[in-house]
């Protein structure tokens, strides 16, 4: 017992100190216990250069505690702007990027804490850090995420020569982090009726401003299109230039992990969504940029999903959305209102389509798994209309919407 409260005022300490150095690699200034701060910079810079994901960037910056806005600089983008959503109230990170329980314990900043240079870490380094981790009460999830990102991070300094070795190639098994398809995914499953009861909320979602009809076709585009499989950094990230016709479909082009891209076609259900929004939004901005052009009037960088300040929304705030959009939803979501998140849609995807005897190849092609890099269905050349599962899926979300409304008409008493 005083063993374990010794590692929880450990990590206490460890929290306060790296407070103090949150901004450590935003200035020119000392980075504690690091002799030749720029240095480290630049090594840092050199490994996060070579991800061309944007987001995927951001997550590893973010997971080992580096400002946001520093880590669009890398590449020479401009820093991520504060894209809180519109009465979210939540504390930021400077970048809009919320700040999580355990932001304070991120890698970078627990070693200015302690006053070491990351590039002297050693195993027993990082298995302590991971102990305060657990103290601190992340989940098994959650650090095998940290753990991964570090490895990452210090694999790229073992091949360039600048440390000997990876110190946190460790044992996971042993650590009681490696992984099991035995292991339960917290993933809760939505049916096709919930997701339709998501959609139908979110066009009725609350609002006492003057842009309600802004907010309420925007709570719709992002329901609709999270129902294509998209991943919520892959949603936040496209510019309204990735919206495209091709073939004389509509589809958005997508920025996927691993810098890999792939075609996303728009249900009809999805396309009158992002219309409406597109539409609203010029017209409150009174901009005549077509809905379904893709095209940008020169601005390139055009949020396809923006705040109402024409900011970029973040998956934070994309979060906080939908859990508002689950809450209004009633009876059909009101048991898991709380654990609905982007990753949910994106799940009910896979399976819903399968459920609807969709091809496998195609669901993979669809949602950009990994494993779609050893089918055929990879080459962007074979893919057309008919093969994406996402028709399926709507229809299935549409017989749901039909069900409801029919049940309602059948209640005795109704007129």
């Amino acid at each position: 017992m005083d063993g374990m409260l010794a590692v929880l005022e450990a990590a206490r300490r460890a929290r306060e100190e790296a407070g103090e150095t949150a901004e450590l690699v935003a200035s020119a200034g000392s980075w504690p216990g690091v002799d030749d701060p720029e240095t480290l910079r630049e090594q840092v810079a050199d490994w996060l250069s070579q991800y061309a994901n944007a987001g995927t960037r951001r997550t590893y910056g973010y997971a080992l505690g580096l400002p946001i806005a520093w880590v669009d600089l890398v590449v020479g983008e401009s820093p991520a702007e504060d894209g809180r959503a519109e009465g979210a109230g939540s504390r930021t990170g400077g970048s809009g990027r919320r700040e999580g329980p355990l932001h304070d314990l991120a890698w970078f900043r627990w070693c200015a804490g302690r006053g070491m240079d990351p590039r002297a870490a050693t195993g027993q380094d990082v298995k302590a850090w991971l102990h305060l981790l657990d103290a601190a009460g992340a989940e098994k999830r959650t650090r095998q995420r940290m753990l991964s990102t570090l490895s990452a991070f210090y694999g790229h300094l073992t091949e360039t020569g600048v440390v000997p070795a990876n110190p946190a190639a460790l044992n996971r098994a042993r650590l009681g982090l490696n992984r099991s398809s035995r292991d339960a995914s917290p993933t809760i499953r939505l049916t096709a009726t919930q997701l339709a009861a998501l959609l139908k909320a979110a066009g009725e979602l609350p609002n006492r401003t003057r842009f309600k009809d802004l907010y309420a076709a925007r709570a719709v585009a992002v329901v609709a299109l999270l129902t294509l499989g998209l991943r919520v950094s892959e949603l936040v990230g496209l510019d309204r230039q990735h919206l495209v016709v091709s073939g004389g479909e509509p589809m958005l082009r997508v920025l996927g992990k691993g810098g890999v891209h792939r075609e996303v076609y728009l249900t009809t259900l999805a396309a009158e969504a992002l219309d409406g929004y597109l539409r609203e939004r010029d017209l409150v901005n009174e901009s005549s940029v077509p809905a379904l052009r893709g095209r940008t009037n020169g601005k390139a960088t055009t949020p396809l999903i923006a705040t109402r300040d024409g900011a970029r929304c973040s998956r934070f705030d994309v979060n906080a959305l939908l859990r508002r959009v689950a809450v209004q939803a009633g009876p059909a979501l009101e048991e898991v209102a709380d654990k609905v998140h982007p990753h949910a849609l994106r799940h009910a995807y896979v399976t819903i389509a399968l459920e609807q005897d969709a091809r496998i190849q195609h669901v993979q092609a669809d949602v950009g798994h990994a494993s779609i890099a050893t089918t055929q269905y990879y080459d962007r050349g074979r893919r057309t209309r008919d093969t994406t599962a996402a028709d399926l899926v709507e229809a299935a979300i549409r017989a749901a919407s039909t069900d409801a409304t029919d049940a309602t008409d059948d209640t005795p008493g109704t007129p």
